[in-house]
């Protein structure tokens, strides 16, 4: 048990810590996982040795990784993107192909390696640059469509090129008969999974979801992924393209959501243990000693940066968005281990040559975040016309607002901004509006409504929009870190202004206030108040009194709707340990606190408040600090789960 626990439990230990430290340092989670496999594989600390334990396991990583990719495949989605995806993606892929394979031929390396790595190569991060550009807004933007185009298309070419890796194997002569049976197979099972499967798999997803059972459901959907991956591999194919095309089948259908928050945890661990066996791949000391591996990673980000630079710009994009897409895509990504590995299980890479390949593409993978953090900088100095259209952009801005005076400037014109617009419009107050989705601007531009392309985070971009002759600001979307940034904007442009923001839920009010905030709006709160205003109407309260306790609870800054009480719901749903939380407690025969007041007690000393009282059964809220202390008192406390533990002891023990 012992023997077969500890390669078990070494990894786990190691990932848990390693993810906890990228999460810190915002890096992706993948990464962490190719550190732990260099770290405790069989070229450093041997801590496991034998890594064919976990290679099933890590190939079923793969499985639900490949059926991820086919539950977000979209036909409609590709052909509103053909062009990019089609055009500019087939370009991509092809010309590194080629590049690759020119390059190993000149250095005396088969044709079929050089095809390999050509295809491992070719393939870009989609974990990291989607999560990335999700952060940063930037999944609309022009250089957001042009990488999401071709990371799309990278994603379709992983499945012919497995295919098409373990066929390269055979013998030269036979090399075209294992080619032709190979793709006969997948052309014949494809079929017949696509057409047949299509009409069973929405009918069968009706069964099962008829049973209302969460276990049932997941049970199933983890038996269709198996299963069909499984069909696959007896077919002569592989496991990852049976996945796929379960996952094809399932996005078909109106249940794909719900199997892709269920299918989740399974994708993210298993596929976690897959990077940590490539990891395991790597010998440090080649990466060390052999200076190959360096010459290797500056190629391969050098040359894979300005081919798709120049692709970019054949395909009609400016400099600073073919600047910004090169950059995003230099680095390699993750289907390109699922590529290198199967073509190391063919037999298609020498040693000399797979640790080299392997170690630069994992560095490649390790500096892309600082890469892609530092190319805004490099891509503003370098590229001309991105201070041209920075400038134009600012005098449209500035026309616009020029003839503006007493308006209010709106930072994101989402539904929220738009509602608020509408409301303005009423009141015939002016106002300017500021958001960074350009088709979003582009049509609302179109329709006459005074919204122009900026970053509101910017403070040229205020400036433009006349923030020194506005009436007010408000901040429309749910982003701390950037309504902070306009608020020292704003407070060192115009102290003074007054500012509404906007926020999801409590936590972050008091920062916001103290960074300048007039008004802090947390979306939970005023769903709160009208849930509460529209049960008590339908329970017959008169208007008058409703709006009269919404207008006492809104003046006493939502003192009633701070916190909440957490259930098991609540896990990973606004799960912030520093969030403040409710917390009822008894005071029960002999606890320390009774006959004190709230005063003597003082829990403000450790940040915990006393909201509501309850006594036989009478609820008192916001006690007086001269309340007293009974036993069988019921005590409901706000503040965070560490600073609730002390005030317990105190109440409790003293």
């Amino acid at each position: 048990m012992q023997t077969t626990l500890q390669p078990v439990l070494i990894l786990l230990a190691a990932a848990v810590l390693v993810v906890v430290a990228c999460r810190s340092l915002r890096l992706p989670p993948l990464l962490g996982y190719l550190m732990v496999g260099v770290v405790i594989g069989p070229h450093a600390l041997a801590l496991i040795s034998d890594t064919g334990e976990v290679h099933a396991l890590a190939e079923i990583g793969v499985v639900f990784l490949m059926f991820s990719i086919g539950l977000e495949f979209s036909l409609p989605k590709l052909m509103t993107m053909r062009r990019i995806v089609f055009g500019l993606g087939v370009a991509q892929v092809l010309a590194t192909l080629f590049i690759v394979l020119a390059v190993g031929l000149a250095l005396g390396i088969e044709w079929q390696t050089g095809l390999a790595l050509g295809g491992a190569l070719a393939m870009s991060s989609t974990a990291i640059l989607a999560k990335f550009l999700a952060e940063r807004y930037e999944l609309n933007s022009p250089h957001g469509r042009q990488i999401i185009g071709i990371l799309l298309f990278q994603d379709l070419a992983v499945v012919p090129l497995l295919i098409i890796i373990p066929a390269l194997a055979a013998p030269p002569e036979e090399l075209l008969p294992h080619l032709g049976v190979a793709f006969t197979k997948a052309a014949a099972v494809l079929t017949v999974l696509l057409f047949l499967g299509q009409r069973v798999m929405r009918g069968w997803f009706h069964v099962v979801a008829k049973q209302k059972s969460s276990e049932l459901f997941v049970l199933n959907v983890l038996l269709i992924t198996l299963g069909v991956a499984f069909i696959t591999e007896m077919a002569g194919l592989s496991l990852a393209l049976g996945a796929f095309v379960a996952g094809v089948l399932i996005s078909e259908t109106e249940y794909r959501y719900q199997v892709e928050e269920d299918i989740k945890p399974f994708r993210d661990v298993l596929l976690g243990l897959f990077f940590v066996t490539v990891g395991m791949l790597l010998d440090v000391r080649v990466v060390l000693e052999n200076g190959w591996v360096s010459v290797l990673l500056v190629a391969l980000v050098i040359v894979k940066t300005l081919l798709i630079f120049g692709l970019t710009r054949l395909f009609g994009a400016d400099a600073g968005v073919a600047l910004r897409t090169g950059f995003a895509l230099g680095a390699c990504g993750e289907f390109g281990f699922v590529l290198l590995a199967h073509a190391n299980n063919a037999g298609l890479l020498a040693p000399g040559i797979l640790q080299p390949v392997l170690a630069a593409m994992v560095l490649s993978m390790l500096i892309a975040p600082f890469v892609i953090d530092r190319s805004e900088h490099i891509v503003r100095r370098w590229a001309a016309a991105e201070w041209m259209q920075r400038a134009m952009q600012l005098t449209t801005i500035a026309a616009r607002a020029m003839a503006a005076s007493e308006h209010v400037v709106i930072c994101g014109y989402g539904r929220t901004g738009q509602n608020l617009a509408r409301f303005l419009e009423q009141e015939g107050v002016s106002f300017i509006a500021l958001d960074i989705d350009p088709q979003r601007v582009r049509e609302a531009a179109a329709a006459g409504e005074s919204v122009v392309f900026g970053d509101a985070a910017r403070r040229e971009v205020l400036v433009a929009a006349g923030l020194l002759r506005a009436r007010a600001l408000t901040i429309t979307y749910s982003d701390t870190p950037s309504a902070l940034k306009i608020l020292a904007h704003v407070q060192n442009l115009r102290p003074g202004l007054p500012v509404v923001v906007r926020t999801l839920d409590d936590s972050d009010i008091e920062r916001l206030k103290g960074a300048g905030a007039a008004e802090v709006v947390a979306e939970i709160m005023e769903g709160s108040l009208m849930l509460a205003s529209s049960t008590l109407m339908l329970l017959g309260t008169p208007l008058n009194r409703v709006l009269r306790r919404i207008r006492q609870t809104r003046t006493q800054r939502y003192g009633l709707f701070r916190g909440f009480y957490r259930g098991m719901t609540d896990i990973g749903e606004a799960d912030d340990a520093s969030q403040p939380r409710l917390h009822s407690l008894m005071i029960a025969a002999g606890a320390a606190a009774i006959g004190k007041s709230l005063a003597e007690i003082d829990l403000a000393s450790l940040n915990v408040e006393v909201t509501a009282v309850r006594r036989r059964n009478v609820r008192t809220v916001t006690p007086d600090a001269d309340t007293h202390i009974e036993e069988g008192d019921v005590l409901v406390l706000l503040g965070v789960e560490e600073d609730l533990a002390a005030a317990e002891m105190k109440l409790l023990q003293g």
